[in-house]
Parts: C-alpha cells; structure tokens; sequence
C-alpha cells in the first residue's frame, strides 16, 4: 500500500511535509459537559524546529518567536482546546503553527541608533531641575535657618 505524505502549506514557497509534524489528543477541560470526561478532543501540536525542512534564518527566528512553547530540545509544543471536537482543536493547532512560522519569515527591521534631540535633552534637564526642587522643598527646615 502506498501512502503520500500531506504538505501542509505555509506560505506559497513553503510548505511543512506532514510527518514533520505530530498530534497528541488529551482530555481537556472546559465546555463540553460530560463528554469532556470521555473524550481527547484537546490537542498538543509538537514540531521539531531543528529538524525541520525550514531554513537555517527560519528556524533561528522560530526558537526566539516560540519563547516559553519550545522545550531545551527544540521542540515547539502547541497546546488547542479551545473548540469542542478534535478536529477543529487540531485545525487550531496548525492554523496558530503556520502563523508563528509566517511570523519568523519576516526579517527583523535592524534598529538605527540615533541622538537624541537637542529638544528633549533640554526637556530631560527641566525634568531633572524640577524633581530636585520637589525634593528640596521636602527637607525639614532648621529654626534658625535664614534668618541671620
């Protein structure tokens, strides 16, 4: 028997091989009433960043994106169980995977250091003057201070 592995499509250029990805249904809490007690319809999504047919830059951006979601091995982990069926918790699970992978296609903007303005250090400086003039008019006056 023959089997063709599924590509799931992320954008027009790329596309995930359908083995890349695996599922894993676990009862979930939440609405469902009883059916919640007897059926996995929550789904983990798990997605080895390292392994996978995405490019080196890709990938890199995907660890940094994924945060807390990608364990110490490089695995993505997705958690979906927000709908009632596994189905549509799995549907969830892919539709927020290929939003994260379109996320770390994009290449940062590089940040451009510049100066500040001569408007807002003069700004800064007023800022500065008045708190230290708050602060003066806080400390406790001596009896005979001033009057000489």
């Amino acid at each position: 028997m023959y089997s063709e592995n599924k590509m799931i499509p992320v954008t027009t250029e790329i596309a995930l091989n359908d083995d890349e990805i695996r599922f894993d249904f676990v009862k979930a809490s939440g609405p469902g009433g009883q059916n919640v007690n007897k059926v996995a319809t929550a789904v983990k999504l798990y997605f080895d960043i390292d392994s996978s047919s995405l490019p080196d830059e890709v990938r890199k951006r995907l660890h940094i994106i994924g945060g807390r979601r990608v364990t110490g091995g490089g695995i993505l982990v997705i958690n979906a169980r927000r709908y009632r069926t596994q189905e549509r918790n799995r549907q969830n699970a892919l539709d927020r995977l290929t939003a994260l992978i379109k996320k770390a296609l994009r290449k940062p903007k590089p940040r451009r250091r510049t100066k500040p303005t001569a408007a807002s250090r003069e700004k800064r400086l007023q800022k500065k003057k008045q708190r230290g003039e708050v602060k003066k008019m806080r400390r406790t006056v001596e009896p005979n201070e001033g009057f000489a």
